[in-house]
């Protein structure tokens, strides 16, 4: 069973998905910057540490927001891409660097940013880091594109499809957090609030595949399962298609505070 595991280290297992990564993963709302402004203060005087950048999805929108982001990225592969689309731009830096040991300074930001990232952290670490990092009364935003299972008869099946040829899906999902009192012991009981916004991406049937085999779960081109899992999303495509393309609703979820 172990050899048909991918790798579970976080640091590595992104690396041979970048370009689909890159093309097909869904962007956020403006609503999460317009939360960010109003609640926490964000500006163009605002230092942030978006921790777990990625290849930048996140990290673009707070530079459009007029904010110097310290993009940290323990991924090699995925730092690199960051890099190639951001690095003209003003306010951008670039960190090798990780949740748990960021590089920053001591009280280097005011604003702290995890978008699809913070189930990968070890959550302890990550907070004594966090809070060594942020300003007094520094912001903590952790961001999470949702996926909406009933959403759908395409959602459903989707979700199914995850089920069923997902190497490790039901391990690394990220949904129920929440649940598990984490976030009361991250911030504090009562110390952090949770606002909802409603996000979609529409996608042709190479879009859908490219972002199914952006995850890190989905079995890669040479896996024993990786032409059954295809030939199964090309069928829920074919019957869920509407004019070409499929609709994929997202719940983005955003946990504000500040950490204790």
């Amino acid at each position: 069973m172990e050899a048909d595991m991918p790798r579970l280290d976080p640091l590595r297992r992104f690396s041979d998905r970048v370009e689909d990564y890159v093309r097909y993963r869904p962007g956020y709302p403006d609503a999460v910057i317009e939360l960010l402004r109003a609640r926490a203060g964000l500006s163009e005087a605002t230092a942030v540490a978006d921790i777990g950048a990625g290849t930048g999805i996140f990290t673009r929108m707070l530079l459009a927001a007029g904010a110097t982001v310290f993009a940290v990225e323990p991924n090699d592969a995925m730092r690199t891409a960051a890099e190639a689309e951001l690095r003209g731009r003003g306010g951008f830096r670039s960190v090798k660097g990780s949740a748990e040991a960021t590089g920053l300074a001591d009280g280097a930001v005011s604003m702290v940013t995890c978008a699809q990232a913070f189930h990968w952290f070890e959550p302890a670490a990550a907070r004594r880091e966090f809070r060594r990092i942020l300003v007094p009364g520094g912001w903590c935003a952790m961001i999470w594109n949702t996926a909406i299972v009933d959403a759908s008869e395409f959602a459903a099946g989707y979700e199914r499809l995850k089920e069923e040829f997902g190497t490790d899906f039901r391990h690394v999902r990220h949904e129920y957090i929440e649940n598990t009192g984490r976030f009361d012991v991250f911030f504090g009981p009562g110390n952090w609030e949770k606002r909802e916004f409603g996000n979609f991406q529409t996608l042709d049937f190479g879009g859908l595949k490219g972002r199914l085999l952006s995850s890190s779960y989905a079995p890669k081109e040479g896996h024993p399962r990786h032409l059954a899992m295809i030939a199964a999303l090309g069928k829920l495509f074919d019957r869920c298609q509407k004019g070409g393309a499929v609709r994929m609703d997202y719940r983005t979820e955003v946990f504000l505070g500040r950490p204790a």
